[in-house]
């Protein structure tokens, strides 16, 4: 079984009942463009959009926490998805925001949920149909069967870190280091022990790479990828890219740290280290 599916099979299925197709722009901060305003410019026919900021836990100050399983059942039963539906999701970007739609799905309980190959970009290229403005749904019933051990929190990822299991750290090298800085206003650096997998070396031309591609990157960073691991990145988008290369790989249990390096550089006394691994 594969996460990923094809422009090909999207389009010879866009009509089929139990399809849903949802668009997920993300934007980082700094950037004037919204989800709304981008989605509304045009979207895969059939789509509706899934706002990772909107869908949150808006309780917490960290950005686009995983909803509570009711929330997250309320707000996707408005966009019309159902239990038995097949989810297919994409991003503006190829591959960026996607992959935390999809592991929000599936940590609350739903297989049926796959990534478009490319994103809109390769569907634009192929000059596929695009439909624009805004869509209604109308409501249905999202049953949420939370799943925990697909997610992470600090205390978690200390105690992780202290017995040796695998961290993956999904931002650019630079700001992993240190050198570079973050895009909030927190120190870059890493956690002591984490490895340094950054998301765009999983993707070629906005698509995640081949299997036997992805598997050749983990063995290059001295990755194991039988034995448990944890992703985690900026703020949780794009540490689901590397959950969704490991569930290429037939490994579908790897947890996302939620609150990722946003949570863990805000608090105070967690270690921070500079430099290469």
């Amino acid at each position: 079984m594969d996460p990923i599916v094809s422009t090909d099979w999207l389009a010879a299925r866009l009509k089929e009942p139990d399809l849903r197709i949802v668009a997920a722009p993300f934007f980082m901060p700094g950037d004037d463009r919204t989800p709304k305003g981008e989605f509304e410019k045009g979207h895969i026919p059939g789509s509706v959009l899934f706002d990772i900021e909107q869908i949150s836990d808006h309780a917490n100050p960290l950005p686009h926490m995983l909803s509570a399983p009711g929330a997250f059942a309320e707000a996707v039963g408005r966009l019309g998805i159902s239990d038995g539906d097949r989810i297919v999701v994409y991003d503006h970007a190829g591959l960026l925001s996607a992959g935390r739609v999809w592991w929000n799905f599936r940590a609350m309980g739903h297989d049926e949920v796959y990534v478009l190959d490319g994103g809109l970009p390769r569907w634009i290229a192929e000059r596929r149909p695009l439909a624009s403005g805004p869509v209604t749904s109308v409501r249905q019933t999202f049953t949420p069967v939370f799943r925990p051990a697909l997610v992470r929190d600090i205390q978690q990822v200390e105690k992780a870190l202290e017995t040796g299991v695998q961290v993956l750290d999904a931002r650019a090298r630079d700001r992993f280091q240190g050198l570079a800085p973050e895009p909030r206003p927190i120190p870059s650096g890493h956690m002591p022990g984490a490895f340094n997998t950054p998301h765009a070396e999983l993707i070629e031309n906005g698509a995640l790479k081949s299997r036997e591609a992805l598997a050749a990157l983990f063995r290059g960073e001295g990755v194991d990828v039988d034995k448990p691991i944890i992703t985690t990145c900026g703020s949780g988008v794009s540490a689901a890219i590397i959950a969704l290369a490991l569930a290429r790989l037939g490994k579908w249990d790897a947890p996302v740290y939620d609150g990722s390096w946003t949570e863990w550089a805000s608090t105070p006394g967690a270690a921070i280290v500079t430099g290469p691994t």
